[in-house]
């Protein structure tokens, strides 16, 4: 696929995915929606890509301005939604689990970690996909919204569900139900980020946390983890657990198992097979 909405590069193991309409503040098309999943695929067959770095493109001045505008003009007059996507659309972390298998939650089924650097606004779909990542990182400042009380809409793409898991529901139902502007430092005291950066430091910040993740964790411990994780939050700690030993029975026969306690004994980086 010819990439027009969206850059996509590789530095050092980690694929950088850079939303890329700057023109119109990154926001997010169904061509875009297409193309971020072909960029999704493209990093999950690419073996030498052990993290994902999302972020926006810096002369749109924003991360994503949410859904472009003349995309909502057009489900009025359609009278229905229209995801602008069609059958040929990519399918990255799909069938890992049911759960994981809807729009944006397919980030779960992926097996290598999405890091968010916030660098701009993040409205609507904004919010979603940074929600989606697995760690965000933003400049202070900046302004976060849910949006979607404003067009009569439902809170979007599950971010009922995410939300509340990642911020709480005391803060999540402040930011759906009232669907203000909130600031980036405002998200951090609500545990929305992990972190904030002065802006020239915030992609060099993800690169740098993406490139040690990949150092120090193997590529299977990573998948397996970030499986567990959002497995994990749709059931019972005892069926947590007893998946945890099945796991580690299963890992402890692989080379990269070896490669790692070779590795601390001898006080060197592992050599990761993957």
């Amino acid at each position: 696929m010819e990439l027009k909405t969206i850059r996509y590069e590789v530095m050092d193991g980690v694929a950088v995915v850079t939303l890329s309409r700057p023109h119109r503040r990154n926001a997010w098309t169904g061509r875009m929606h297409m193309e971020y999943r072909h960029a999704l695929e493209r990093a999950e067959a690419d073996k030498a890509v052990r993290v994902i770095v999302v972020t926006g493109d810096p002369e749109g001045k924003a991360f994503c301005a949410g859904a472009d505008m003349a995309a909502l003009e057009g489900h009025s007059e359609k009278g229905k939604y229209d995801p602008g996507t069609d059958d040929t659309i990519s399918m990255p972390g799909y069938g890992v689990a049911p759960e994981f298998d809807a729009t944006f939650a397919y980030h779960f089924g992926l097996s290598k970690p999405v890091i968010a650097a916030i660098n701009g606004a993040a409205a609507g779909v904004g919010l979603v996909l940074a929600a989606y990542a697995d760690m965000r990182f933003a400049v202070p400042g900046i302004k976060f919204t849910a949006a979607h009380g404003r067009y009569n809409f439902p809170a979007e793409f599950g971010l009922s569900w995410i939300l509340p898991r990642i911020m709480g529901l005391t803060h999540a139902n402040d930011v759906l139900m009232t669907s203000r502007v909130f600031t980036s430092d405002e998200a951090m005291e609500m545990g929305f980020l992990n972190k904030l950066l002065p802006p020239e430091q915030l992609l060099n910040h993800a690169l740098n946390h993406a490139r040690t993740m990949a150092e120090t964790c193997s590529p299977g411990s990573l998948r397996v983890t970030k499986h567990q994780i959002y497995r994990d939050l749709h059931r019972d700690a005892a069926s947590a657990v007893e998946d945890a030993e099945r796991l580690l029975n299963e890992m402890i026969k692989e080379p990269d198992y070896k490669e790692g306690v070779k590795a601390f004994m001898q006080k060197r980086k592992a050599e990761w097979k993957g």
